[in-house]
């Protein structure tokens, strides 16, 4: 009775123990050194465990290994496609994180991948490459859970490129997340810019297309976020007042 006692201990420690997912200190070891290639590999190998298909660990380390590569400077043609393949790599991340804890454990590295997207999105607005705004402010749906100012975007630079059919129709989407917003604060940085860009863009497609109640009552509706933004009052000012 005792032996089959130990017995049953043994076999019920075994399941749980290939029940349970890895830490990933492999993982963890390979960024740290520096050895992006090899995470890449390794995480990727995870990815493709059955066992793993709904552990978003694997894909965030990926996601991180693939961004490190993107920005090395390498020359290799196997990592050209690295940054929009971080991107959707994240974007599989948080699908399956369900309790956010995977985003949070790893919310530097998030943060920091977000705000490159807006830094990219700006660059192409600034530079009146608006298919391309549009393209990258709609690559941040997937990789965050608060969107709306890159919706925005999407809409405004469709408006600029001459889609307004497309861009209204965005624009009321946008209307409607923006009634059920309640608060910012536990947006991202990213999120809270990406949201004070959107909007600043939004209102002045609505000045150009003398359309000045739409860019006030817009601007009236997000002016308590951004009380203590000089950028946004700026341009409120210019705009309302």
């Amino acid at each position: 009775m005792k032996n089959l006692f130990c017995l049953i201990i043994v076999v019920f420690s075994t399941f749980l123990s290939s029940a349970q997912a890895p830490e990933y200190d492999d993982l963890k070891i390979l960024y740290a050194d520096g050895k992006y290639e090899k995470l890449i590999a390794s995480a990727e190998k995870y990815t493709l465990k059955e066992s793993l298909k709904k552990d978003p660990y694997p894909f965030m380390w990926l996601s991180k290994g693939l961004y490190k590569m993107s920005i090395s400077g390498t020359s290799d043609e196997k990592y050209k496609a690295s940054y929009k393949e971080s991107l959707g790599a994240l974007s599989k991340a948080m699908k399956l994180d369900k309790d956010s804890s995977c985003v949070n454990t790893h919310k530097e590295f998030v943060d920091e991948l977000q705000m490159s997207l807006l830094n990219l999105t700006t660059d192409y607005i600034t530079s009146d490459k608006f298919k391309d705004a549009g393209g990258s402010a709609a690559k941040y749906y997937k990789i965050s859970y608060h969107f709306v100012g890159a919706k925005y975007i999407d809409a405004a630079s469709k408006f600029k490129s001459g889609d307004k059919a497309a861009a209204e129709v965005i624009f009321k989407e946008c209307d409607k997340i923006l009634v059920a917003t309640t608060s910012i604060e536990s947006w991202s940085d990213a999120d809270k810019a990406f949201f004070k860009a959107g909007i600043l863009f939004a209102a002045d497609c609505y000045i150009n297309a003398k359309q000045k109640e739409k860019a006030v009552a817009l601007l009236n509706k997000v002016a308590h976020w951004f009380e203590e933004d000089e950028e946004f009052k700026t341009r409120y000012n210019e705009i309302v007042n």
